[in-house]
């Protein structure tokens, strides 16, 4: 028996990396699948069906069920399709893992409106199409599902060089947060994932030397977003999971007083709020420290 007997799930850029890790495991763990990659580089170019339809042949090898999309999500005809996919193949959708995702790193001194744009298209707009419409179907079959979004540390923290790519992975994060507390009337539960895993997408970003490929690889990231889509995990929504090798990180958010008093007195003075803001600075929380690295 595995955790998701029954169920039907659809992952985005399963082609590779983690996308194919979820994929894979959703099947060992008795999911049918809509494996769905367009087929294109890492930096969104090109397009094909030989990446999706190599992940479907291991599913299928290993006993499993699985069907290809070879979707672009950012069309919403083809996201409508991939959803109808799910529906037509197997009679339902329960879980979507939307994973899809491309890099055109930069720093921003020299980012070009192209670079910001298709960043923000294929992560933000990519995956609000994708929600939007498993949301809407998981509404119509009246039973309730599981969606993780991907997010990103670049996004949540912040990293050097990606401005584009945190922007839209900070968006996903934003929007996962307000669909959850709507999804609770539905049985629909919403999570947010920030992988550190290594792939093709992040290969030249780990130092080399040090056996990355195998200490983070994205088959340790898979489990607990897998789990995600059971039905032990029910009562979970609304979080946000980082998760690095075999390490899984509940992230929450804390806020810290730095000035403050009665709503009935006077407002602050410039002079004055600086004062106290400042008071304690040393004790505040550490920031992210900056990742130096060449472009």
């Amino acid at each position: 028996m595995g955790q998701l007997d029954g169920k039907v799930a659809i992952v985005t850029g399963a082609g590779g990396g983690l996308g194919e890790a979820h994929a894979l495991l959703l099947a060992k763990e008795g999911a049918s699948v809509v494996v769905n990659d367009l087929g294109g580089s890492r930096d969104g170019s090109g397009e094909g069906q030989n990446m999706a339809d190599a992940v479907v042949e291991k599913i299928k090898a290993a006993g499993g069920k699985a069907v290809a999309n070879y979707g672009n999500v950012t069309s919403e005809d083809d996201v409508n399709a991939l959803i109808k996919t799910a529906v037509d193949e197997f009679g339902k959708l329960d879980f979507l893992i939307a994973n899809a995702g491309i890099l055109r790193d930069k720093s921003f001194k020299n980012m070009t409106n192209d670079m910001w744009d298709i960043v923000i298209n294929v992560h933000l707009r990519g995956t609000y199409l994708c929600v939007k419409a498993a949301y809407d179907q998981m509404i119509e079959q009246g039973h309730g599902g599981s969606i993780v979004v991907t997010s990103s540390t670049s996004g949540l923290l912040g990293n050097f060089g990606q401005s584009n790519y945190g922007a839209a992975k900070a968006g996903i994060a934003g929007l996962a947060r307000c669909l959850f507390q709507e999804g609770l009337k539905y049985g629909i539960r919403v999570n947010i994932l920030a992988p550190a895993a290594w792939s093709r997408m992040t290969s030249d970003i780990f130092p080399e030397g040090q056996n990355m490929e195998e200490l983070l690889s994205p088959a340790k990231v898979s489990p607990v977003v897998v789990w995600l889509g059971s039905d032990q995990a029910k009562d979970v929504t609304g979080r946000t999971f980082l998760v690095q090798g075999n390490s899984v990180t509940l992230l929450s958010w804390q806020s810290h007083m730095l000035a403050t008093k009665g709503n009935d007195e006077a407002a602050w003075s410039v002079a004055d709020v600086g004062d106290s803001v400042l008071e304690n600075f040393e004790n505040w929380p550490k920031g992210p420290q900056p990742t130096p690295r060449e472009f």
